[in-house]
């Protein structure tokens, strides 16, 4: 019953959230948790790997060594399996599609990470009571409202509402940040994400984990928004078009500023691959929405369409081969890289296929342009096959029949070539759309080839070149623009964060109890909020009881005026009459603005994330009395210690010479699943 009760106020607790669709049982959210499930079977696999890895550089025994790689062997085969099941998720992209019928290749969106509940209380309250010297009692509900934020960013909806409650998580813990992660030491809060490929967690007490991970959500999410709209209208197109480059935008955004995240799917090569699929798919969607309105079989329009499904052919070979490369291509589910090759083959294809309708279908007249054909036909081609002429070809109806055949022949090549990757696939085999499109477009280039065929082509074979990719829609990039979400600084209490962050130290406010002697209080206010003594007189009261030049002022006669400027605070002096003024103020301390030991340099003004993964964390074991080792093991994702490790899977093994004693840390088309990388 009491863990009924909590099930529903946690319900309760994010419906107040704008954008959080926690208890959805829709195929997205059985999905992720499927994900999660997954996520937890991997980690102990992986644990028990790591054991028996340090086992077998321990021990000396044969008889043991034998039994150790046996079992060895058993943990690998166990993780194989688990890692073609997650990439099952990914390849489970129907449940992402829009719910309308289409007859469409489906698109890839990218399945959110998962993450494990943080709890703020305890190291908030500490630093707010050793740091700002406040009674952290009074700040409870600011750190529920954080944790609740964070809790709901966890399901975010699929709209702009999810979207905009993710971006003020992301600038709420920049704020949090500044207000309570100083550069010197780690506040004990530790940070576990799932890594979307590997499903392998990365746990840091950096909260730069905790922001790239949310740009990276944000990111899937806008993918998962682009898949979800109507491809059967305009409206939808354009939305679905936006919407990856926002994605490819945001994706992008993370690859430049977090140049140094601790997971695959956040590393600068994994980001780069991303960012090329997505905008491919954007090329794709306008392209689709170019054809939308149908195709006319008109001369130029043909000319026009030739070159766009081109360029869309390019876009996905490049992906293509950035998939093929060290170091993503052992990550990389391998629907995906074959699904990447389809389209290409697809593309390219499509492209053939008009040419040869431009040559088979339209004869010069004496009515057209003869000089207009002449300069489409040449653009379409970097050179036309030996002894041709672009004009020749317009003119003489064998050679122009002759270089159509060709290309229709290219266009078969190029479909069938994407019918047999298709089959090589399973999960690509099982989703009927593809199926009826490749199949479909492949018929029609047969049926057209069979309409011109002759006893004595065989004597007239023509070197089908090559067409140059050209589009009027490029698509590119959308930069995030942050700064229209518009957030409150939940601890907009404490202070002015130009002044009170964790950067900053000051002493322990001090109460100054003076008189006004003659109607002078011996000293000056400047600065803003807060107001700051200025021109202290030595001789005066308010110094011999302790003011000193420089002083923060941040109560006055017990109410707060750390918000206030000179003119307010000069009004609550006035309106004590001849009592005594009573108020309190801080002194700022040095301080060395030290970077954190475990950051790199950090590019765009940040600090780069330090990489650790956590593996053999106890997590209900909490020592606050132990700090962080100076350097913690890492676990090599190298091939080099995949070898050492005899593993078959793609998954991070010991390193050798690794510290056995850890430390306790104190404290979303057809191709996608919502957990999954789709």
């Amino acid at each position: 019953m009491c863990e009924l009760w909590c099930y529903i106020s946690c319900f309760l607790t994010n419906l107040y959230f704008k954008g959080c669709n926690p208890l959805a049982e829709t195929g997205r959210s059985k999905l992720q948790n499927q994900r999660a499930v997954l996520n937890q079977q991997i980690l102990r696999a992986v644990r028990m790997r790591a054991g028996a890895e340090n086992l077998l550089r321990a021990t000396t025994n044969n008889k043991v060594r034998e039994q150790v790689l046996l079992e060895l062997s058993f943990v690998n085969s166990d993780l194989q399996i688990l890692k073609e099941e997650l990439e099952g998720l990914n390849i489970s992209v129907e449940v992402y599609q829009n719910t309308e019928e289409t007859f469409s290749i489906p698109l890839v969106p990218l399945g959110l990470k998962e993450t494990k509940e943080v709890d703020f209380t305890l190291p908030l309250k500490d630093f707010i009571l050793e740091h700002y010297s406040e009674d952290s009692s009074e700040y409870e509900d600011e750190i529920a409202d954080l944790m609740d934020l964070r809790q709901a960013c966890r399901t975010p909806s699929r709209d702009e509402a999810g979207i905009e409650m993710l971006i003020s998580y992301f600038l709420q813990l920049g704020y949090v940040e500044n207000r309570f992660f100083p550069p010197t030491r780690h506040m004990g809060i530790l940070f576990t994400w799932y890594d979307s490929f590997t499903g392998v967690p990365v746990c840091q007490q950096n909260l730069l984990l905790e922001k790239a991970s949310i740009l990276f959500n944000i990111g899937a999410l806008y993918t998962q928004i682009g898949t979800r709209c109507n491809r059967q209208t305009q409206n939808g197109l354009e939305n679905a078009v936006d919407a990856f480059q926002r994605a490819a935008g945001v994706l992008n955004y993370l690859k430049e500023t977090f140049t140094h995240t601790p997971s695959y799917d956040m590393s600068p090569a994994m980001l780069n691959v991303l960012v090329k699929m997505m905008l491919a798919q954007a090329q794709e969607c306008a392209f689709e929405q170019m054809s939308l309105p149908g195709i006319r079989n008109e001369f130029f329009t043909l000319v026009k369409m030739t070159q766009e499904a081109a360029k869309v052919g390019e876009v996905y070979m490049m992906v293509n081969t950035a998939m093929t490369q060290e170091p993503v291509k052992e990550n990389i589910p391998y629907s995906w890289s074959k699904l990447v090759q389809i389209k290409s083959d697809h593309y390219k294809a499509l492209a053939h296929y008009f040419v040869a309708t431009i040559l088979c279908d339209h004869e010069l007249q004496s009515s057209d342009d003869e000089d207009q054909q002449e300069k489409a036909l040449s653009q379409l081609y970097d050179y036309m096959p030996e002894g041709l002429m672009a004009l020749t070809v317009l003119k003489d109806k064998v050679q122009r029949k002759q270089l159509g055949k060709a290309h229709l022949r290219k266009a078969v090549v190029y479909h069938e070539e994407a019918l047999r990757v298709c089959g090589l696939c399973k999960k690509l085999r099982n989703i009927d759309v593809l199926q009826e499109v490749l199949t479909a477009a492949h018929k029609r280039s047969l049926l057209k080839y069979a309409q011109q065929e002759k006893e004595d082509d065989f004597l007239s074979l023509i070197q089908t070149p090559d067409i140059l990719p050209k589009t009027e829609h490029k698509v590119e990039t959308i930069t995030p623009q942050f700064s229209k979400v518009k957030v409150k600084d939940f601890f907009h209490r404490l202070g002015p964060l130009s002044v009170f962050s964790a950067k900053q130290r000051w002493t322990a406010p001090r109460t100054i109890r003076f008189h006004c002697e003659a109607g002078e209080l011996g000293f000056s206010l400047k600065g803003g909020s807060p107001v700051q003594i200025y021109c202290l007189d030595p001789a005066c009261s308010a110094a011999s009881m302790g003011l000193k030049e420089g002083d923060y002022i941040v109560s006055v006669g017990g109410v707060d005026c750390k918000w206030l400027g000179v003119n307010e605070v000069l009004e609550k002096f006035k309106s004590v009459g001849e009592q005594p003024i009573e108020f309190e103020v801080i002194s700022c301390q040095d301080t060395t603005a030290s970077m954190h030991s475990k950051s790199a340099t950090y590019s765009v003004g940040m600090q780069k994330t330090y990489s650790l993964i956590c593996l053999a964390m106890e997590e209900d074991k909490i020592d606050q009395t132990k700090k962080a080792p100076l350097k913690l093991p890492f676990l090599s994702w190298g091939t080099k210690n995949r070898q050492k490790a005899a593993s078959t899977l793609c998954l991070p093994s010991a390193v050798a010479g690794s510290s056995q004693t850890k430390k306790k840390l104190s404290p979303f088309a057809l191709l996608n699943t919502e957990s999954s990388l789709y």
